[in-house]
């Protein structure tokens, strides 16, 4: 047989991006778009040349743990591969972490960032995990950590020059739970002028980075502290810490997860004592809409790789683009996929604004609420679309050596880290009860729709303030708490569509004005047509067929 299959072939990863250009162009100013726009170009290039053969590399070069050197001393080196180690340096060189700290953007510089966030994660095997705890903890010690501590390690983690370029790790998990950070049983002894922490991390992430953050409870207190620690010492051994094992995961291959041992590890209180909680949930805004950028990278990657196949494949006597339930599969990914885009980019727009001081108190409350949404529903619908993906392709997609089965392998563990869907779904029922967030969140909304004035929105505009009433009325009329938590879920999908809907009419608003084109007020129409609302089923009734059905 003679037939070959044409395989898809990555385009240029802004110039072929529609809604990064467009959002770009109505976001950043103009006396910031031409070097921003000229940058991603550039970037763009680099990503096709230099960073996707580095990432296919690296995926296919998985770390190893060496315990001992070949004299029985322990060492516990984790050995990673050139490619890994080149991507660290790329992201250094690029600026993914400095660029959100040198705010030559002023209130943009989030948005600027994460449009370079966005085109190199895809491109990254991961490495954006590593960048997403190094700014986070940035942030931390930006805020809370010491005159040293912003001396040293702030200096490096926002470091563009390789050589010094530090990352973080994030050491949270134990044994006892992920999310649930309250059962940690890791102490921290005072020992002069510092402390040493004892203690089992079940997954630490990036366990090749300089330092870390990490919760630990000191002697005699019940709640938890935060502290910095850096791995190794001068003559670079490791601290005190005995590196178990790997982990042995479904995907996230090129990533070295380990799981680790405090024997007396030295640290350094960050901001006040038994407020580790607290202070930590700065680093979770970060992390957090890394994994929802990371995970918007991934649904563009992904449709831009089986959209340039559809066009090539054929079957049945025409292209696979041809088939109209082909090209309609495609369109509802593209869809959802601008919904979860111009989510998060709003998230990263109102993080610039707050840091910067530029935020009232509606985006502040705003922030607040959507930072858990953005993440949850971006991580679902990135799964999701990762799922069809793969299918598109048909058997080639199963294929491991066509690189296409790891987005659906490292797709899903954006759903569980930084919080799992119902974590995060409980978090933002706590921030509309205890923050009052959901006020701002829909008072938010109502002042982005007194904008929408164009007559073709304006049917469109009173669907997304129905339903925001509705939902708004829903949250209200319901005192039940364990009502609300059992359908915390679904609330939190119906806020975060919402709230999307809110943001594309707008998107549709500026692309019918400025570029006289519809392609943005049809997303915005096929996106109401799915439908805004969750059904809200958490009633007693319905626990109890719940649990008939379980049979428990």
């Amino acid at each position: 047989m003679n037939f070959l299959q044409v395989p898809p072939k990555l385009e240029h990863p802004f110039l072929n991006d529609k809604l990064l250009k467009s959002y770009l162009l109505r976001i950043i100013p103009d006396k910031y778009h031409p070097n921003v726009e000229h940058d991603l170009i550039r970037f763009g290039e680099r990503i096709i040349t230099e960073l996707e053969p580095l990432a296919q590399d690296a995926e296919n070069c998985h770390p190893v743990h060496i315990p001992f050197d070949a004299w029985g001393k322990r060492v516990d080196h984790i050995k990673v591969s050139q490619a890994w180690t080149r991507l660290h340096e790329i992201a250094a060189e690029e600026g993914i972490v400095a660029t959100g700290y040198e705010r030559k953007l002023d209130e943009y510089s989030r948005v600027y960032q994460f449009a370079k966030l966005y085109l190199y994660h895809p491109s990254s095997a991961i490495y954006s995990c590593p960048l997403a705890m190094t700014d986070g903890a940035a942030r931390v010690i930006e805020l809370f950590g010491t005159d040293e501590m912003k001396k040293r390690a702030y200096r490096f983690l926002t470091s563009r020059d390789p050589k010094v370029f530090w990352t973080s790790g994030q050491w949270m998990t134990e044994k006892s739970g992920g999310s649930d950070v309250s059962g940690s049983e890791t102490t921290a002894k005072i020992e002069g002028d510092h402390y040493r922490l004892y203690g089992e991390k079940w997954f630490t992430s990036a366990t090749t980075s300089q330092m870390a953050m990490t919760l630990a409870r000191i002697e005699g207190d019940e709640k938890l502290s935060l502290f910095y620690l850096e791995l190794r010492d001068e003559q670079g051994d490791l601290q005190n810490i005995q590196i178990n094992r790997l982990k042995d995961k479904m995907g996230t291959k090129a990533l070295p997860t380990a799981e680790i041992t405090l024997n007396g590890t030295p640290a350094t209180l960050v901001g006040e004592r038994g407020k580790g909680v607290k202070l930590i949930s700065n680093l979770f805004n970060i992390t957090r809409l890394y994994n929802a950028c990371c995970a918007v990278g991934y649904m563009q990657r992904g449709i831009s790789l089986a959209l340039d196949y559809s066009k090539k494949r054929v079957a049945f006597g025409k292209t696979i683009l041809s088939h109209g339930l082909h090209a309609e599969t495609l369109s509802e990914m593209q869809v959802r996929f601008e919904a979860s885009f111009i989510l998060t980019f709003h998230a990263a727009l109102l993080l610039g604004k707050e840091e910067t001081g530029k935020a009232d108190s509606i985006e502040s409350g705003t922030l607040r609420l959507l930072i858990p949404l953005a993440k949850l529903f971006t991580a679902k619908e990135g799964v999701a679309i990762a799922s069809e993906v793969i299918e598109s392709f048909g058997g080639a997609g199963y294929l491991e050596d066509t690189g296409l089965p790891q987005l659906l392998r490292n797709a899903q563990v954006l759903s569980i880290w930084e919080g799992t869907t119902n974590v995060l779904s409980l978090d933002a029922l706590r921030a509309i009860k205890k923050d009052k967030a959901g006020e701002a969140f829909m008072e938010d909304i109502a002042r982005r729709m007194v904008t929408i004035k164009h007559p073709e929105l304006i049917k469109m505009k009173e669907e997304i303030l129905s339903a925001s009433e509705d939902l708004a009325k829903r949250l209200m009329t319901t005192s039940e708490e364990e009502e609300l938590n059992t359908s915390a879920r679904v609330l939190a999908l119906s806020l975060s569509k919402i709230f999307a809907a809110s943001l594309l009419i707008e998107q549709a608003q500026w692309g019918l004005v400025h570029e006289k084109d519809t392609r943005s007020f049809l997303v915005l129409k096929r996106f109401l047509k799915m439908g805004l609302l969750e059904k809200v089923e958490g009633h007693l009734e319905h626990r109890k067929e719940t649990n008939i059905i379980l049979g428990v």
